[in-house]
């Protein structure tokens, strides 16, 4: 299983980013896709989730209508597009699977790829 998520970066206060998450081996069974973020000192967050076929999405409150979450079937690729940031999204983003369902829990998400870091200066 591996999950290799790329995109972070450094911008300032309202600009973009682009968050890919790419899966190969048994992630790529997976019925959905996470992405997830911890600031410095916080607990890890849900922020967007979407399943591989039909592409329902779901996204925390605290981004909706900033982020868009998308996917690729054939490449096997999730992208975060992340627009208007601010400063309280900065965090290391983590991409996730979970094998079975679609859901915002962190216990639910089987695999874990490694973080990128987003730093958004005010």
């Amino acid at each position: 299983v591996q999950l290799q998520a790329s995109g972070g970066g450094l911008v300032q206060a309202g600009g973009s980013l682009r968050l890919s998450c790419a899966a190969s081996g048994r992630a790529i069974n997976s019925d959905a896709v996470g992405w997830f973020r911890q600031a410095p000192g916080e607990g890890r967050e849900f922020v967007a989730a979407i399943t591989w076929t039909v592409g329902i999405a779901l996204y925390a409150d605290s981004v909706k209508g900033r982020f868009t979450i998308s996917g690729d079937n054939a490449k096997k690729t999730v992208y975060l597009q992340m627009d208007n940031l601010k400063h309280e999204d900065t965090a290391v983003y983590y991409c996730a699977v979970q094998m079975y369902g679609l859901g915002m829990v962190i216990s639910e998400y089987d695999y874990w790829g490694q973080g990128t870091q987003v730093t958004v200066s005010s």
